[in-house]
């Protein structure tokens, strides 16, 4: 299956300019058009191509100009005079010729195609045997020669003799007879397959044990079921499939899903009689159970506000500092490099208490040491281009001072960081983290970095030594750091594993440890700055801007930002075997931060506001359908940057508040009403 991604619809990065810039505008000759060698690009994934653009006049000869290329991150990678098909997909790349100030701009648009190599090898899988009246799903795995494996391969299935077995367009097979049978999967005319013999199925019975009476929507119900042969014995080689039914109160019309069943476990959307139905062979068990509704709402209520309007807010953290007090500090974006630090002990009346200018267009991300000795900021597009990161003295949480400005290896700009007691992750313009020893603020030392290969990394969290990092269409990389388990520290990053998420847009991820049921789950958000093929896209981008912010005099500006993504939740108990097991997903609204503390998901969801969900006990399935949802506030001032519109960055709980920074309207505090109060 390919992908088509195009310029216009994901993230850029410069990835070619060749030749020298012209010294003056008058010397320039004039550009006419873009010729490129070939016209259009077909390559296979791993392999280079020669490519070449060049600059002509009105009579077709070469100009001396240099020229940029940009093309889709992730999916080829050009060099001087070569492109190399990383990721298979349609692509466009733009070729810009570099001119004075006053030439008008000349492009070409180069279509390029990123193929599949060939398949080399195909294997044929299924966990279970096939006994005579069972269907059991089979799978094809398809190898290229480099051992890379094709992702959902088109598979031709076929059966050596289907008096035996049959097979469908899916890989089920179904045994309706006695006898050995091959079943054979095909790939671009590479033959894979596996024998069975099939024999009389041995089950006699088949029973449920376990599950529940009654339970809640978003409870994970579990079930056994045990298939015994004519002597009573126990068969475990027997394959079961799960199956569901469900009765809606009368008044329901147009249900959704009610629930979903895998391997047994059960989850609940809706509230009614659920059936969980086992199937062996001609054997059948059914067990009804109710479901009642989660009843999890709690009010929200707003306890304070700073309103900003002269800059987009970006990221937020909040601290109790070591006078005892608590205090928040915010970042902005394009607002010339502003940090600003509040007092917020009362959150009724949270008071700016100072601000710290750096050389930036934009502090995206602030973070403050576990124990409040430092805030360090981070810059991009420095004056000088020489961005990095600044490192706060907070002993005087009430006078912050700079200690010290940190740049190396990090010059290219610092998205995001994660601040330990003693060091500090800080992303290097998006290439790679470098870990920074801040045990003396003031003379911050360089310590080592982790560079994933061929990856973009977007944020990184630490969690008991192991460094969680966000890394785009690379997914999730883990690296042990200080872990010890696979021999890591900050001085010594040790890979320790990597997935793929279902997005491709892996922009941040948070570990959270439940009490409840022993298992680490990561939260993993994806970061999609459009709604491009959705029924509601958002306003045509001409009536927009970067910033968002209304401009008279042109007329633009000031119209909300559309997005969308899905937070997905992975349960990485076992860290040698992660397992996308469950998604909380808010239709038409984008994920952005997140945060998990006492078993609830505190999610800053862009135009979707602040939603806090209950993330208590066993996840599966769609937390958004199932009634987990506690609280959503949406947040909008018509005195905001973008009046009237939300756009929630990040949130964090504090002392039974939720403090959380909307780029449009600033630094807000809510809190959530107990459930029970009396009545007056």
């Amino acid at each position: 299956m390919r992908s088509t991604r195009s310029v216009a619809s994901t993230l850029l990065t410069a990835l070619a300019l060749l030749g020298p810039i012209p010294a003056a505008a008058q010397d320039a000759p004039t550009v006419r058009r873009l010729v490129a060698t070939p016209a259009s690009v077909v390559v296979t994934s791993g392999q280079s191509v020669s490519l070449t653009v060049a600059a002509v006049d009105a009579r077709g000869n070469t100009v001396d100009v240099p020229v940029r290329i940009v093309g889709a991150r992730g999916g080829v990678r050009i060099t001087d005079g070569s492109l190399t098909g990383l990721e298979p997909g349609d692509y466009e790349i733009i070729a810009s010729a570099v001119l004075p100030a006053g030439q008008e701009a000349v492009q070409l648009r180069i279509p390029v195609v990123v193929s599949w190599p060939r398949v080399a090898d195909v294997t044929v899988r299924t966990d279970d045997k096939l006994w005579a009246g069972t269907t059991v799903p089979h799978t094809a795995v398809a190898a290229h020669a480099d051992g890379s494996v094709r992702p959902e391969p088109e598979v031709t299935w076929a059966s050596s003799d289907p008096s035996v077995a049959t097979v469908d367009a899916f890989g089920n097979v179904t045994a309706v007879g006695n006898g050995t049978v091959r079943i054979i999967g095909t790939v671009d005319g590479v033959r894979g397959s596996i024998n069975h013999r099939v024999e009389t199925f041995p089950g006699a019975s088949i029973t449920l044990t376990g599950g529940a009476e009654q339970a809640r929507t978003g409870d994970v119900v579990r079930w056994n079921a045990e298939v015994r042969d004519a002597r009573g014995r126990v068969l475990s080689d027997i394959p079961v499939t799960w199956s569901n039914a469900y009765a809606a109160p009368r008044s329901t019309v147009g249900n959704q899903a009610p629930g979903q069943v895998r391997d047994g476990a059960y989850v609940a959307d809706l509230p009614g009689i659920h059936t969980v139905v086992a199937t062996a062979g001609p054997l059948t068990a059914q067990q009804s159970f109710a479901v009642e509704a989660r009843d999890v709402v709690q009010e929200v209520e707003v306890t304070g506000h700073n309103l900003e309007t002269w800059y987009r807010t970006t990221d937020l953290w909040v601290y109790e500092a070591r006078d005892g007090r608590d205090y928040a500090v915010t970042g902005s974006k394009v607002s010339g490099g502003f940090a600003f630090f509040y007092d917020v002990t009362n959150p009724a009346a949270i008071s700016k208490i100072d601000s710290v200018q750096v050389d930036a267009r934009t502090v995206n991300d602030v973070k403050v040491s576990p124990d409040g000795r430092y805030a360090v900021l981070s810059r991009e597009g420095a004056t000088n281009r020489r961005n990095g990161l600044v490192i706060i003295d907070l002993a005087n949480p009430m006078k912050p001072t700079v200690a010290s400005i940190y740049e190396d290896g990090i010059t290219g700009g610092v998205h995001n960081m994660f601040a330990t007691d003693d060091y500090l992750y800080a992303l290097s313009d998006g290439d790679k983290y470098v870990i920074v020893d801040v045990r003396d603020i003031y003379e911050p030392r360089y310590v080592s970095e982790y560079n994933h290969p061929e990856s973009r990394v977007h944020d990184v969290w630490v969690n008991d030594g192991l460094a969680y990092s966000a890394e785009w269409g690379s997914g999730v990389v883990v690296v042990d750091v200080g872990n010890g388990r696979w021999g890591g520290s900050p001085e010594n990053p040790v890979f320790v594993t990597s997935f793929n998420t279902t997005s491709d847009a892996t922009h941040a991820v948070f570990p959270y440890f439940q009490e409840e049921t022993g298992k680490t789950y990561l939260f993993v958000g994806d970061e999609i700055m459009n709604r491009r093929g959705l029924p509601w896209a958002g306003y045509p981008s001409s009536m927009g801007s970067y910033s968002n912010r209304y401009d008279p005099e042109t007329g633009t500006g000031g119209i909300p930002l559309v997005t969308r993504g899905t937070i997905q939740i992975v349960d990485f108990t076992d860290p040698t075997d992660p397992v996308q097991v469950a998604r909380y997903e808010v239709p038409e609204y984008g994920t952005h931060n997140i945060w998990v503390e006492d078993d609830k998901l505190y999610q800053a969801y862009y135009e979707g506001g602040l939603r806090v969900v209950d993330v208590s006990g066993e996840l599966m399935g769609n937390l958004y359908t199932q009634g987990r949802e506690i609280a959503v506030f949406k947040s909008a001032s018509p005195a905001g940057y973008t009046p009237n519109a939300t756009m929630v960055w990040g949130a964090q709980p504090h002392k039974g508040h939720v403090f959380f920074a909307d780029t449009n309207s600033g630094l807000w505090a809510v809190r959530l009403l107990p459930k029970d109060r009396p009545v007056s």
